[in-house]
């Protein structure tokens, strides 16, 4: 049989385009991987590597009215010479990271798309090589832009996307692996070449004038890295596939809108969410029994069909009448409660209530031994503060079962996680591994920042030593077709749905330690994001003052009587060995012997965790008996433990014995050691240090005199 006959591969639509962004190359290449998805790119920042890919179907999905985009950030642990853990060893669910990167690049993607497409879009943005200086979100998040930019798929990008930090007070593009761990700012920008499209930050209490200026200085490097993707898509870009477009019947609308205008405004006016999910119920029933003969798609329509007149109403009474839904100023936040030891048995427990938005956070307090272990692509391979955030369906008065967090919870829970890591103190300062669980049990608006605030206060009721207190809240936004906007405080659940903008930020009173910020719109002006920034400060710093300090002025002296009592204690390393036993034989005797549970560290930091300080103290006593060295010319108390012909054994401390040559016991010459000693004699004795073969050399005689 003769040899297959095979000519070498042509890629004739192959492309590599050039850029350097913040010092480090950035190469695009299209036309040669993944050539059956819609639009793919292979994007390399330094060493990273991410395939950017952009799929979508070839008709709209029936049946919904929104847009089903999926945006997958896929880590390969090859991409960081690592091996998956676990029995399976190959790549599982996504980590949490992931999930957060995914959410990250989704949200200023997300409100660029037509609003009428219905088509499934999938972005699968797959690490491939993981180089520490060169950020991999960053390297997806601009590939996911070109990849949808150059596809046939309908959308209004391109945007960019930078990582900001603040290095010895200076602000940095893209910082690199060594500056980044010195950094007091940790911000993500995406912008489009007019406006910004996605905040999201954790500060060390950065100040607003600097934040700010972190992001226009974030807006301006993006701006001239637009130009370089502009000039990809007119070489390589494809024409926008036409679509059948769903929007709703527009005689329908305006029909039904004239019906229920009035009817809707009386329902929507209070503060309360179950008057108004009542009052809607017979408007829904009027409209399907007065218009499904003449629009026999009406029912099948009709949760879209009144959430646009709702949201024709709201924004009316925003933009034109200045008018809240629940009757609140535009800089006015709605009634606020707090109270902390809500739960007897937890270690910490804080309750905050802004309007009918409730959150419970728990705190509990561990050993370090605790903390959790990470396995990603990433440097980081543990941490010891975790936060977790709940939302149960009867929290907004559904009938939903329970189920495992979702990403907006695990992205809530570490939007409440950063807030609040800059004011947390050292292990060092407090040897302990710290979980808060944040359990929302009503929902109308703003629950991430309320879990800010709870956690706050479960915290210092924890006896946990914050360096000072954090608030969060959220600015809503509504604009025109002609320009105009303005903004509002503590959006509630209609203002979320219906406005334009959620900004999220928490902070202390010296400045800010987290953003979110989620939009709906193209994009944000300087001149918002200003008002943004001094309309939450402002906000938050009342909170912390006027709820938050009164509930708890401070940190509780000590830690509940139910958390563990922690003792840290520092040995030479060298001695680890010896503290731990062959076999473990020792460290298990120390434990079982006080009941206390036992953490070392190869740098030599021990952490001791007991039910009470008695446990902790008589571990530490044993570790220091068995780490205990001598100072020479110092004089310790101890009991005699043995005597031989040429001298005695002292214990001058627990578990530890020196010899003392019968030549210096005494001041005079003496015979036989019996003749001044016997077995449990109390004598006091100076170390002299190390004799000629190297041993312990002790003297009772050159006490007496010390």
């Amino acid at each position: 049989m003769s040899n297959p006959i095979s000519t070498p591969m042509q890629f004739k639509n192959h492309k590599v385009f050039n850029y350097t962004l913040a010092g480090r190359p950035l190469v695009v290449e299209t036309g040669k991987i993944a050539g059956l998805a819609n639009g793919s790119v292979f994007c390399r920042y330094g060493e990273t590597v991410v395939l950017c890919c952009a799929t979508a179907s070839e008709k709209p999905r029936d049946g919904i009215d929104f847009l089903p985009l999926s945006v997958d950030f896929d880590e390969r642990m090859y991409a960081a010479g690592k091996i998956p853990g676990g029995y399976l060893k190959r790549e599982g669910r996504p980590s949490e990271k992931a999930i957060l990167t995914a959410r990250v690049i989704d949200r200023p993607i997300r409100p660029l798309f037509p609003k009428d497409l219905r088509n499934d879009v999938a972005l699968t943005l797959t690490v491939m090589s993981v180089d520490p200086d060169c950020s991999p979100e960053i390297t997806a998040m601009i590939g996911a832009s070109i990849a949808l930019s150059i596809s046939d798929i309908p959308w209004n990008g391109p945007i960019g996307g930078v990582f900001m930090g603040l290095v010895d007070g200076e602000i940095v593009v893209n910082p690199n692996a060594e500056q980044q761990k010195k950094s007091d700012l940790q911000l993500t920008v995406a912008a489009s070449m007019e406006k910004v499209v996605m905040i999201e930050a954790g500060a060390n209490q950065v100040d607003d004038d600097t934040m700010f200026t972190a992001i226009m200085k974030a807006h301006e490097e993006i701006k001239k890295l637009l130009v370089f993707v502009n000039e990809i898509i007119a070489e390589v870009g494809k024409p926008k596939f036409e679509y059948p477009s769903c929007e709703l019947d527009h005689d329908m609308f305006d029909e039904v809108f004239a019906f229920c205008e009035k009817d809707v405004m009386n329902a929507l006016d209070t503060d309360d969410k179950n008057i108004r999910d009542e009052r809607m119920v017979p408007i829904k029933d009027a409209i399907i029994e007065k218009f499904s003969e003449k629009y026999p798609e009406l029912p099948a329509m009709m949760e879209e069909l009144v959430y646009k007149i709702q949201k024709k109403i709201v924004r009316r009474w925003l933009l034109v009448d200045k008018k809240r839904v629940d009757g609140r100023r535009m800089d006015q936040i709605r009634p606020l409660a707090s109270e902390v030891g809500v739960l007897p048995r937890a270690h910490g427990s804080g309750l905050f209530t802004r309007g009918q938005t409730q959150v419970l956070t728990a705190a509990t307090l561990g050993t370090l031994s605790e903390a959790q272990m990470l396995d990603g692509i990433d440097s980081e391979t543990s941490k010891r503060y975790m936060h977790h955030y709940n939302m149960p369906g009867f929290s907004t008065g559904e009938a939903k079962p329970v189920r495992s967090p979702g990403r907006r919870e695990i992205g809530h829970g570490a939007l409440a996680e950063r807030s609040l890591i800059p004011v947390l103190p050292t292990e060092e300062e407090f040897p302990y591994a710290i979980r808060l669980v944040s359990d929302v049990v009503s929902s109308n608006g703003s629950t991430s920042q309320g879990s800010v605030c709870g956690s706050t206060l479960a915290l210092m009721d924890a006896g946990v030593p914050i360096k000072a207190p954090v608030a969060g809240i959220s600015c809503g936004l509504i604009t025109a077709e002609d320009g105009s906007w303005d903004t509002m405080l503590d959006i509630q659940g209609l203002e979320d749905f219906y406005g334009d903008m959620d900004f999220k930020v928490a902070g202390t009173h010296k400045g800010i330690t987290s953003i979110q910020m989620d939009l709906k719109i193209d994009g944000l002006t300087p001149e918002i994001i200003r008002r943004a920034l001094e309309m939450t400060h402002i906000g938050r710093d009342y909170i912390i003052d006027e709820v938050l300090l009164k509930a708890i002025p401070a940190p509780r002296a000590e830690v509940s009587k139910y958390a563990p009592k922690m003792t840290t204690m520092k040995i030479d390393p060298d001695k680890i060995r010896e503290v731990i036993g062959k076999g473990g034989s020792v460290i298990q005797k120390i434990v079982a012997d006080t009941g206390a549970k036992i953490d070392i560290n190869d740098d030599g930091t021990i952490c001791i965790a007991a039910v009470n300080s008695e446990q902790a103290d008589a571990a530490k006593a044993c570790i220091d008996a068995i780490v205990f060295e001598p100072t020479v010319g110092s004089v310790y108390t101890g009991k005699v433990t043995g005597i031989k012909e040429f001298g005695c054994f002292v214990e001058y401390a627990p578990g530890k014995e020196g010899m003392v040559h019968i030549s210096k016991i005494a001041p005079r010459r003496i015979e036989k050691v019996e003749d001044v000693l016997k077995l449990g004699d109390v004598v006091k004795v100076k170390y002299m240090g190390l004799d000629k073969k190297g041993r312990m050399d002790f003297s009772i005689k050159d006490a007496l005199d010390a």
